[in-house]
């Protein structure tokens, strides 16, 4: 079973993370590559990535004509989705328990950032082969 867990972070212009010091900042970068290392380890990491800036954002949809149509950045939100891991794991709890664990990144000297990760299972695969 694949699962996304969704990292979110609080709003409040580009990251936060980026006015920490410098050290809270490696410890945190740190705690990131080891949770991707121990994933891989295990065979249960498909994929992750942390994303980009909001500011650097664009919501698109297609004009009748099929162009793309460009909008400025995300609507105003108390959070916004800062990156994301792709799980292959036998059961939900298992996913949850990732969760659970990346939830508890360090931030400011040390402590555990309690982050919310939005956990959901994806309901279709495309096969390999294809």
């Amino acid at each position: 079973m694949k699962f996304m867990l969704m990292m979110n972070t609080p709003a409040g212009g580009d990251y936060q993370i980026m006015k920490w010091p410098e050290q809270d900042i490696k410890n945190h970068m740190t705690f990131m590559h080891a949770i991707n290392a121990k994933l891989q380890k295990a065979g249960e990491l498909a994929d992750g990535q942390g994303l980009s800036a909001p500011s650097k954002a664009k919501l698109v949809k297609a004009a009748p004509d099929g162009h793309p149509i460009t909008d400025g950045v995300f609507a105003e939100a108390k959070e916004f989705l800062a990156g994301f891991w792709i799980v292959d794991v036998p059961t939900a709890e298992r996913a949850y328990e990732i969760a659970a664990e990346i939830s508890m990144a360090p931030g400011i000297g040390g402590k555990p950032l309690f982050m919310s990760l939005e956990v959901r299972e994806v309901m279709f695969v495309t096969p390999k082969d294809a």
